[in-house]
């Protein structure tokens, strides 16, 4: 049972490195006067998705692909559900609210999210593929970054403090780093125990995990009103997840894996990311009747992953 237990404080250190590097990113990006919702989409939530590409990197070179884009999948379907509504439940009566500014850049997010779904229904992701999604990433994360940079402050205790805090930033990212290889490895071993494939590991446990990052960052920002960075934070980590971390994962070693998981997990984060821009452009805010649906389309869909693993182990 050494498995479970390096799993265990792997994943733990995980969480606490990403939790480390979000809140350094985020003072090193307000530093800067980045805007909110820019600090949540691009700052922070390339920051948050961290462990899991640094997860799906190790278990692509550890010959476990399907870890590898189950956990990546599965934290996105777990983020744009069971996350989100819980950031509901936090804010309370008022919901969480969104931006008109922000709602515009938005329209189109599920078809972006729709691109990895369509070049990975095959069960193969080449290297031609992956530099494609990081182009869509990068052209979607351009639209959202122009014009929402401020000017930096040149004052002297100001850039002394960001230079602390952006060291800080690199050592949490280099625990991560570490954390995440032997989240990897172990997960792997602890799948080989229980006769179980690998990619069950990474949709219902490290996915899971991997998504407390976004979770510690956006409760912060909606308990403070912020619902913008929130709501920046799991819409950018999903669609960086998608597009710029598996193209990352294909470029560095071009893999296979179960078409299955292309159809439920890519089907439910295709799906889910609909349901949640819509309940968002209908009142501009997400409500707790809404959030009780994102749990349930969660429910069914970790129904649907053990139901499906089970008939084809």
């Amino acid at each position: 049972m050494t498995a479970i237990t390096i799993l265990a404080l792997s994943l733990f250190a995980v969480i606490q490195a990403a939790a480390f590097a979000t809140k350094y990113s985020e003072k090193v990006a307000e530093s800067f006067r980045l805007s909110r919702y820019v600090v949540g989409f691009v700052v922070v939530s390339f920051i948050s998705i961290l462990p899991e590409t640094l997860i799906a990197i190790n278990a692509a070179l550890q010959g476990e692909p399907s870890l590898g884009i189950g956990t990546i999948f599965g934290s996105n379907v777990a983020d744009l559900t069971i996350i989100f509504a819980i950031l509901v439940f936090i804010a309370g009566r008022r919901g969480v609210r969104v931006e008109k500014g922000l709602m515009k850049k938005l329209a189109i997010y599920p078809l972006f999210l729709t691109i990895p779904l369509l070049l990975g229904v095959d069960g193969h992701y080449s290297r031609e593929e992956g530099m494609v999604l990081i182009i869509v990433g990068i052209i979607f994360y351009y639209s959202v970054f122009r014009k929402s940079v401020g000017v930096s402050s040149r004052d002297p205790s100001i850039t002394q403090q960001r230079l602390r805090n952006i060291l800080l930033l690199v050592a949490s990212m280099a625990l991560l780093l570490v954390a995440s290889y032997y989240t990897a490895e172990s997960a792997v071993d602890l799948a080989h125990y229980l006769n179980v494939k690998p990619v069950l590991v990474g949709v219902l446990i490290i996915s899971l995990g991997t998504t407390i990052p976004e979770l510690f960052f956006s409760a912060k920002a909606i308990r403070n009103k912020k619902d913008s960075m929130a709501v920046g934070d799991i819409l950018g980590s999903v669609l960086a997840d998608a597009t710029i971390v598996v193209g990352i994962v294909a470029i560095i070693s071009p893999f296979y894996f179960p078409q299955i998981i292309a159809y439920i997990a890519g089907g439910f984060m295709v799906i889910s990311s609909m349901i949640l821009i819509n309940y968002m452009r209908t009142r501009l805010r997400v409500v707790r009747r809404e959030a009780i649906l994102l749990i349930i389309i969660y429910i069914v869909y970790i129904a649907c992953e053990l139901i499906a693993n089970a008939s084809t182990s």
